[in-house]
């Protein structure tokens, strides 16, 4: 399954890229995907500080990954 994932703020610093393309060899639920690449980028947020999307739309944890999707992960932003 091929998806791209954007980063945003501190996710797209730690991972010093705003987007990825991924390739997965099967089938991932969001959380596992975004351990997946807490492991691989060290993401401290948990998927409970961490505002997930998909294709443009915000979504749950328990949603699912389809073949092309975007999937997009925001974290909490301050500012003013």
């Amino acid at each position: 399954m091929n998806i791209t994932v954007l980063y945003f703020a501190s996710l797209a610093d730690q991972a010093q890229q705003g987007q990825q393309q991924l390739s997965l060899d099967k089938a991932l639920t969001l959380p596992e995907l975004y351990s997946q690449l807490q492991s691989q980028h060290g993401f401290e947020l948990t998927p409970g500080k961490v505002r997930v999307a998909i294709n443009d739309e915000f979504a749950s944890w328990d949603d699912t990954i389809e073949e092309g999707d975007t999937v997009a992960f925001i974290p909490p932003v301050a500012g003013g």
